[in-house]
């Protein structure tokens, strides 16, 4: 389903992956402390826009550095912390930051995406979350397979080029950066 055709109001959420949608991604590295987090262009803007169009705004991450002994909790932590910090700043707000910080081989990755973990604890968090009225936005196609596993409408930003025929029908939209997605939603 394409966004042109649904209505978003104040029952619907809002499902974000961090690095690549909200801020630089490191391929084959992670944003280990802060002064390595830089916001994309244009998204503390975007998040400040869509604010007040969703109920909840949350964000689900996959952050195996904690898991490989990279960084630690209380890195991530201080990360998230003043991420918020900055969107709130902005005029913006997000709900809560689910993170996977184990590694695949451990006991809890069910938690990483593809699987959808952090969605059920959002859900538990949050009871009137209805994932068929929620949206994910993610620029891999774990993201997308999290979206379309826990029923959501996924909207994938970036590069389409690089994706296959099968990565395709995980896929109801596309945007060129969060900042695009927010735009498409006040046309």
């Amino acid at each position: 389903m394409k966004l042109s055709e649904i209505t978003i109001d104040k029952t619907w959420s809002l499902f974000l992956d961090r690095d690549g949608v909200i801020n630089l991604h490191y391929p084959n590295d992670y944003v280990k402390k802060w002064d390595e987090f830089y916001f994309l262009e244009g998204v503390l803007d975007a998040l400040k826009s869509i604010s007040n169009r969703f109920r909840r705004i949350l964000i689900v991450t996959n952050q195996q550095g904690v898991g490989k002994g990279l960084m630690s909790e209380d890195d991530l932590k201080l990360i998230h912390s003043e991420m918020l910090k900055e969107v709130r700043k902005y005029g913006g707000r997000i709900h809560m930051i689910y993170a996977a910080t184990d590694i695949v081989a451990n006991d809890f990755w069910q938690l990483r995406k593809p699987e959808i973990g952090m969605a059920n604890r959002a859900k538990k968090d949050f009871p009137e979350i209805d994932f068929a009225k929620s949206i994910m936005v993610g620029d891999s196609i774990t993201d997308m397979q999290f979206g379309r596993t826990a029923g959501m409408i996924t909207v994938f930003v970036g590069d389409k080029k690089k994706l296959t025929k099968k990565d395709k029908l995980l896929i109801d939209d596309y945007s060129e950066s969060l900042s695009d997605f927010a735009s498409s939603l006040t046309q």
